[in-house]
């Protein structure tokens, strides 16, 4: 039976970058990570400025410059004349040096912030790790039971343990937390088809005939988005590629070209969207930040970064309490406090999202409630750089920025080194 300050489940954004400002500020933090590495495709690669300036604050931003990474600065999306393309925002208008979306493979982040956290003494991390069930005593949580990819099986008992396993968090199955599910019109097939020069840069947007499409320009291709009516994933691929294709060019004929790319369904990935938040974040011992508290819809591609700033909160309440040891229900409450606002308002932008664009698309609907809507906003984007500084912002920074604890700050270079001969914590290391 081993111990911790702090069990963190999940080595996504949210518990890597928690787990990096724990250890940071001289708190003892274990992740556990089911998976022997980061590599998993079709995962969130935006990174927002709200999240480049905290790795700037971090002393990271060097390091992270150095990163493969493509440069977005305009979302373009199809509510014009016809279903043309408007820009709707434009992250050129924000504060430089961070007016722009980073496209990173998360895993080059995951690992950047993993080997930055190993080197503090009080940071382990455990690959091929994965928390089975919560350790609970007297009604607190008090740890996890864990099993290796090996099967072997052990306890590891923390003062707080932290939840950061997303939607299919253990701790999502507890009925006192409350799960409470939003209607959500669309699932989303990812897949890749090639780019080339001359195609328009950015995020764009295109529509069809009940088919929607959200391109993420990654430079040598396009990283594709298909929205699809909810629970109509078997239906279609019974349909076959070819609808598929056909589809895919009617809404967006001038990458028609390339869907021959695709060459079988296996190269399409359904993700199951939700959207849904906790009624309460926490009991005593836990507490759940990013997906496993709020599941996002991927609209306007801001979920990681909701929950790398859950994490700077969690940090920010937390930090104090685990370095004295009186972490309690009053401390996770409050983080619950801190964040629910962002999360609320978040959600519910997506949510109008969803029932005046998505919905009424997906169903063979005019978005806005007519085509004439549809025009009159699409005229007020063109015609003014200041309207689109509000999705700009949004975007950009979300609905409440949160700073990182002091003690977590580091100049470039000012970092505790690894001592010599130390074992190197981001291993894949059975416990």
């Amino acid at each position: 039976m081993e111990q911790t300050t702090c069990c963190v489940v999940g080595g996504g954004p949210a518990g890597m970058v928690l787990a990096l400002l724990l250890a940071r500020s001289g708190v003892d933090v274990t992740v556990l990570e089911k998976h022997g590495d980061f590599l998993r495709d079709f995962r969130g690669d935006t990174v927002h400025p709200s999240t480049l300036a905290l790795l700037d604050e971090l002393g990271l931003a060097e390091r992270f410059a150095r990163l493969p990474q493509r440069r977005v600065r305009t979302v373009q999306l199809p509510v014009g004349p016809g279903g043309s393309n408007v820009t709707v925002g434009d992250l050129s208008v924000l504060p430089v040096p961070y007016n722009y979306v980073a496209m990173v493979p998360q895993w080059d982040l995951l690992a950047l912030l993993a080997d930055e956290a190993a080197r503090e003494p009080s940071f382990h991390l455990r690959m091929n790790t994965e928390a089975t069930t919560l350790l609970v005593e007297s009604g607190r949580v008090r740890g996890v039971r864990y099993r290796t990819a090996e099967g072997r099986t052990g306890v590891l008992r923390a003062r707080l343990t932290v939840a950061c396993d997303g939607r299919g968090s253990l701790a999502r199955a507890l009925p006192e937390l409350g799960l409470h599910h939003f209607t959500c019109p669309m699932d989303a097939w990812w897949f890749r088809l090639p780019r080339q020069e001359g195609d328009p840069q950015g995020l764009v947007g295109g529509a069809g005939d009940r088919f929607l499409t959200a391109m993420i320009d990654r430079g040598d291709y396009w990283q594709c988005a298909g929205l699809i009516p909810k629970g109509t994933d078997a239906e279609r691929r019974a349909a076959g590629l070819d609808r598929f294709q056909a589809e895919f060019t009617a809404a967006v004929p001038w990458l028609g070209d390339r869907t021959r790319a695709l060459r079988s369904w296996d190269e399409v990935k359904l993700l199951d969207v939700r959207l849904d938040r906790l009624r309460r974040w926490h009991r005593p011992g836990l507490l759940c930040i990013g997906d496993a508290a709020h599941a996002m819809s991927p609209i306007f591609g801001i979920g990681i970064n909701l929950a790398v700033q859950d994490a700077v909160a969690a940090a920010r309440c937390l930090t104090g309490p685990l370095r004295r040891g009186t972490v309690g229900l009053r401390d996770v409450r409050r983080v619950q406090r801190r964040r629910l606002p962002a999360t609320v308002t978040t959600q519910a932008v997506q949510r109008l999202a969803h029932a005046n664009f998505v919905a009424p698309v997906l169903q063979g609907r005019p978005p806005l409630g007519s085509a004439r809507r549809a025009r009159r906003l699409a005229h007020l984007l063109a015609g003014s750089r200041w309207v689109r500084r509000i999705p700009a912002y949004f975007i950009g920074y979300g609905a409440r920025r949160e700073r990182p604890p002091a003690s977590a700050l580091r100049r470039p270079g000012a970092v505790t080194a690894v001592p010599p001969g130390a074992p190197d914590r981001t291993a894949k290391a059975s416990p």
